[in-house]
């Protein structure tokens, strides 16, 4: 549990600008006022102050924000100092308050303040960090959803139900001659098939939030001179790849963020693939396979008028089997053809121009469904990837659960526990503090 001690950290972006902040949150932040504008100002309105280092000389003139506790961000008094945004200001102002007894916050720990105290649960404080860090419009509007509580309401929804359900368990667990009764008169497997499908519907919406905030690892690969960087530069619509006729342009792998429906996509283009005596280029190529093994998708880019020919087969052979992958035909306007999709087993082709762009919406469509993208974005809350470990472990635990009952009901009970433990850990009731201290290490300091 916190103790209150008074902490204070710059909440701005360091460089210049119009506006800089000074938070700080504490128990007890009156003495902090007096000694910085000589007066406590009124709670939760905007107060034009002069703010004076030790000797009363001004710092700078700004507007102070005070916030009493219990109504504030973090449950405890807190003060934010809106002054000029120079960070020679700003660290006289954080000097100053360190001085009068504050100490420096740790990354996120005004967050885990706000935790602590009840003010958010776990969810709504990681999405905190998310909607900082939200690299999308999409991603932005999710983590805003997961902010207000949408997801937390989703998995304490389901806990209430397993809680009921456990509640009924527990109660015939001292009757055992009347379980099957229980069984048939609670509808207990009616309802745990009810909680199967909720649970099944929101771990579906986790892993579109989780897509929205990771997004998806993209490798091009191909031999030199199929158009890989061409393609590159008309999925990122500029031009971050150089394109010559010359194979072997590109030598080291190129990334580019790309955005597809308010999915992220970061894709890598990469050297050409090929045998070659040129020290530089191996070291490209060499570094283009790393990119693979770490990719989620491989666009294999081939040129049409060429068919696969030799060199496509020993790439493709290259390729990690667990690695799924698209073969893009390349240059159908040297062809005369007109850009499709084609599926053919496991392997789908797409057929497209990137000097021309025909067919590079079909391919960006087909980035969406190798993803896994299936949502418009609407109603989507953010998700990591702990959130999502704990939502299949619950779904493991109730699928476990209809089969313990034919072995007796402490098993049933047993499950149904197991489940409700692992959806406790996504808003926060049992969690570990190691846990949490790598949670909140990850957030900018000043949040």
């Amino acid at each position: 549990m916190q103790n209150g001690e008074p902490i204070a950290a710059i909440a701005t972006p360091p460089g210049r600008g119009g506006i800089g902040i000074v938070r700080l949150s504490g128990r007890d932040l009156k003495p902090f006022l007096i000694a910085l504008l000589g007066r406590v100002p009124k709670p939760r309105f905007a107060t034009l102050a002069a703010l004076k280092d030790a000797e009363g000389r001004v710092i700078d003139e700004g507007i102070v924000l005070y916030f009493s506790a219990p109504h504030s961000y973090t449950g405890e008094d807190v003060v934010e100092l809106q002054g000029h945004g120079g960070m020679t200001v700003l660290n006289l102002l954080l000097k100053r308050c360190l001085e009068l007894g504050a100490r420096l916050a740790e990354p996120g720990e005004f967050s885990k303040r706000a935790f602590l105290s009840g003010k958010l649960d776990l969810a709504q404080a990681e999405s905190v960090a998310d909607l900082i860090d939200a690299s999308t419009a999409e991603a932005a509007r999710s983590a805003m959803r997961s902010l207000r509580g949408e997801f937390s309401r989703e998995v304490n929804a389901l806990k209430d139900g397993l809680m009921e359900l456990r509640a009924l368990t527990e109660a015939t667990l001292d009757f055992p001659d009347e379980e099957i009764d229980f069984l048939q008169q609670a509808d207990a497997f009616g309802r745990l098939e009810r909680l199967r499908a909720r649970l099944a519907g929101l771990l579906a919406n986790a892993r579109q939030g989780a897509l929205l905030r990771e997004g998806a690892q993209v490798a091009l690969v191909g031999r030199p001179n199929v158009g890989k960087s061409s393609l590159l530069n008309r999925l990122a619509r500029e031009e971050v790849a150089i394109v010559t006729e010359i194979p072997g342009t590109t030598r080291d792998t190129i990334r580019s963020h790309v955005e597809i429906q308010g999915v992220p996509f970061h894709i890598i283009d990469t050297a050409g693939l090929r045998e070659t005596q040129d020290a530089v280029e191996r070291i490209g190529i060499e570094r283009a396979r790393r990119a693979v093994e770490a990719a989620d998708l491989v666009l294999v880019v081939t040129e049409y008028g060429q068919g696969v020919t030799p060199e496509d087969e020993a790439i493709l052979r290259q390729l990690p089997d667990r690695l799924p992958r698209v073969v893009v035909r390349n240059k159908i306007d040297l062809a005369g053809v007109a850009p499709a999709v084609r599926a053919e087993g496991t392997t789908t082709e797409v057929w497209l121009s990137a000097k021309t762009g025909e067919g590079v919406e079909l391919l960006q469509q087909e980035l969406l469904r190798q993803a896994g993208w299936t949502s418009s974005g609407e109603g989507l809350f953010m998700a990591r990837e702990r959130h999502l470990a704990a939502l299949t472990e619950a779904q493991e635990r109730l699928a476990a659960a209809a089969p313990a009952a034919s072995l007796g009901l402490e098993l049933f009970a047993e499950e149904l526990r197991l489940a409700h433990a692992a959806l406790a850990t996504i808003t926060g009731e049992f969690t570990a503090d190691d846990l949490l201290g790598q949670i909140f290490s990850r957030f900018c300091i000043g949040k």
